[in-house]
């Protein structure tokens, strides 16, 4: 069984969204995503400024089995990259909610409604 943790948001292609403090918001894959590709060994992300598009491709994951693209599930401004994750991809592995992707600011907070709450994500994800 995958992990999931109360008051994130989670998307259908597998990504979670944490809201840090006003619009400014975490973004990572889930632990059935991690589990699903294996061991991580390279994540390829974007760099800070970059616009993100909801449901828009924005990086990869890749694992020793797969490779895997990483689509936004919100719209926003990249403000920061986990650089952590460059050196040591494997901490996806270890924690897929603390080893986060990208801070992002959301152009607009009420997207989040969109998304997946942990009951709905957990029927998806069995």
């Amino acid at each position: 069984m995958s992990k999931l943790l109360d008051g994130l948001y989670y998307s259908e292609s597998h990504e979670w969204v944490k809201v840090v403090e006003g619009n400014t918001v975490l973004i990572g894959i889930t632990d059935f995503a991690q589990s699903q590709l294996g061991t991580v060994v390279f994540v390829d992300l974007p760099e800070t400024g970059t616009k993100l598009v909801k449901d828009a491709e924005f990086g990869a994951v890749e694992s020793v089995k797969a490779a895997s693209d990483l689509f936004s599930p919100v719209d926003g401004t990249v403000i920061e990259v986990n650089e952590d994750l460059i050196g040591e991809p494997e901490k996806i592995n270890e924690d897929a909610y603390e080893a986060w992707l990208l801070k992002v600011e959301l152009d607009d907070l009420e997207a989040l409604k969109d998304l997946l709450g942990k009951v709905d994500y957990a029927k998806l994800s069995e």
